[in-house]
């Protein structure tokens, strides 16, 4: 009874030690008992539940009425004719328009080398590939031209010297003839839609004309001067100029068209 009576209560740490490991036994007894029963598990939320099995959907190996049937041999190789002829002209139509381009491009070439009185040089043999066939006069006199160049602006520097020339009468003309002429140029009645026809009138006109790159009309005008026979050097550069000029315009118009037979 003594003994029983003196003995010492736990202390606090002894019993922190015991909860302690009633605890552990308590976690690791109801950890054991969820894994055994998933019901408990479940219920109380620590295991989701397993997704539902999905349907199992069949393919229908069977042919299927709406397939389409290959197309016959003979509509299948009319198809492929129809595809080459489209291919085969919008290929011949970018060649036509390369075609056309090129031959722009030494048009205006051979125009710039004859303006400025130098040698056509390479644009030769281009000029006779180009339009040879077709416009055969027409390259030789651009070709023949350039050889002997006459530039504008050397045309107008040899009209103004030869303006008191070209105002005065030829040598065969009597005084009679002339004194008729000078006096016509001082006084001139004319309608006044009609322009003057006197020797000064006609020369200024010239001399306008060629400042506009007319030379077509300026030697109109220059035919008609009293003095036109002592001017012959300057016609015939003229004429050249001009019978170059037409056939540049005729190979640039040919360049600018599609061939007869070519692509449209």
């Amino acid at each position: 009874m003594n003994a029983i009576g003196t003995r010492k209560p736990l202390s606090w740490s002894a019993r922190l030690l015991i909860g302690l490991v009633l605890i552990v036994a308590g976690a690791a007894a109801a950890t054991w008992g969820l894994a055994r029963y998933q019901p408990a598990a479940r219920l109380l939320g620590v295991v989701r539940p397993a997704p539902p099995p999905q349907p199992v959907r069949l393919v229908d190996t069977q042919p299927s009425s709406a397939v389409a049937q290959p197309e016959p041999e003979d509509q299948r190789i009319a198809n492929l004719e129809a595809r080459l002829a489209r291919v085969e002209n919008a290929t011949a139509r970018a060649e036509g328009s390369a075609g056309r381009a090129d031959a722009l491009v030494v048009a205006f070439a051979a125009r710039r080398a004859i303006d400025r009185g130098v040698a056509l040089g390479f644009l030769e043999s281009l000029l006779v590939s180009r339009f040879g066939a077709q416009h055969q006069p027409a390259v030789a006199t651009i070709i023949t031209g350039s050889r002997q160049p006459v530039r504008l602006n050397d045309l107008i520097a040899e009209y103004d010297g030869l303006g008191p020339e070209l105002r005065r009468g030829g040598p065969e003309d009597s005084w009679w003839t002339n004194f008729k002429r000078e006096l016509g140029s001082l006084v001139e009645v004319h309608s006044a839609g009609r322009p003057a026809a006197n020797a000064e009138a006609r020369y200024v006109r010239a001399q306008q004309r060629l400042a506009t790159g007319d030379v077509d009309q300026a030697l109109a005008e220059t035919m008609r001067l009293p003095g036109a026979s002592r001017a012959q050097d300057w016609i015939d550069k003229a004429r050249r100029y001009i019978a170059v000029h037409r056939a540049l315009d005729e190979i640039e118009s040919a360049a600018l068209l599609p061939a007869p037979n070519g692509p449209s």
